[in-house]
């Protein structure tokens, strides 16, 4: 058994895929329409076979209470993995993405955590 698809509960699905693409850099793999909503994944760039990101629709009044708690306690909604997560920040702060706590080490790893825009925070972590 191997994980597929997680997912992502964002506000707005057009504004969260302009931001995970344009600005973070993963690719559109999915786009199909569901209703009066659509089926959006994404792939990193290094790896289009691999697990698939899906932007969910926060309509359901569950998911926009649990969005809304964890981003006012601080707590990342998912979390990247990236090679160097200082050179990720400075490219991500380059974009105008804005960032929440800068590059930190915490015992062997090193993480920031910014704003998708999208009702989330989102973790970036290096071994």
């Amino acid at each position: 058994m191997k994980i597929i698809v997680t997912s992502i509960f964002v506000e707005d699905q057009d504004k969260a895929l302009e931001f995970y693409s344009e600005k973070l850099g993963f690719i559109k793999k999915e786009d199909v329409p569901v209703g009066e909503f659509r089926w959006i994944t994404l792939v990193s760039p290094d790896d289009h076979n691999g697990t698939q990101l899906l932007l969910e629709p926060n309509d359901h009044p569950a998911a926009k209470e649990y969005q809304k708690k964890i981003f006012a306690d601080g707590i990342p909604a998912i979390m990247f993995g990236v090679a160097d997560v200082r050179q990720e920040y400075r490219r991500l702060i380059g974009k105008g993405v804005k960032f929440t706590m800068e590059p930190t080490e915490m015992g062997n790893v090193t993480i920031a955590v910014f704003d998708d825009t999208c009702g989330n925070l989102i973790q970036i972590a290096q071994k």
